[in-house]
């Protein structure tokens, strides 16, 4: 197997892995009020989220900038809150889902991207070891990264397709519910990673 593939298959590993398990929360946040036939916008939401995550990703591997661990533990979990809680604001009694200026979303999913690329970049700093260049393993985890994304997309979309297309679930009460179920475990994230 070749290095370009090791790490390609890490980055999906990581994104994808059950017992890490914040990142997944995060995306199913993020795609929570969208319907499958809005799959061109959604696709650019979480390529501004892949963005932010591969500038920060980057620079915290080529150690240009360093945080503690536990402060971006913490500040992941935030981030998800905050998403689910826009998510909420989206509800309207009168249509089914109002949905804020994608720019906004846009800028926000980038932001958020850089504090999630923090949190990667421990892992992908611990299996770099005494690598000479680190552009293709960054190239490659990011490219894993990213299609980890994407599938947990898909099956975000799959499921939402379910509830709201067969078993008739409306579009605002399964935001609602799947918004709700992420804030939840969100919310006890923080707790466990409280550093104040």
């Amino acid at each position: 197997m070749s290095d370009f593939q090791l790490y390609l298959i890490e980055g999906f590993r990581h994104i994808s892995d059950l017992g890490a398990y914040d990142h997944i929360l995060f995306i199913t946040a993020l795609c929570a009020i969208y319907q499958f036939s809005e799959w061109k916008k959604i696709l650019i939401l979480v390529t501004a989220f892949t963005i932010g995550h591969s500038v920060t990703l980057a620079l915290a591997t080529l150690r240009i900038v360093s945080f503690p661990t536990e402060v971006i533990e913490f500040l992941i979990p935030i981030t998800i809150v905050i998403t689910c809680l826009f998510n909420f604001f989206s509800v309207t009694d009168n249509r089914n889902i109002t949905k804020q200026p994608m720019g906004y979303r846009y800028v926000t999913a980038a932001l958020f991207g850089l504090i999630h690329g923090l949190g990667f970049s421990n892992f992908l700093r611990s299996m770099l070891g005494k690598e000479e260049s680190i552009v293709t393993p960054l190239f490659a985890f990011n490219v894993g990264l990213e299609i980890g994304q994407l599938a947990i997309v898909f099956a975000i979309l799959l499921l939402s397709g379910v509830m709201t297309n067969f078993l008739k679930v409306k579009q605002r009460e399964w935001n609602l519910i799947l918004s709700g179920i992420v804030l939840g475990i969100s919310i006890t994230l923080i707790q466990k990673t409280w550093i104040f």
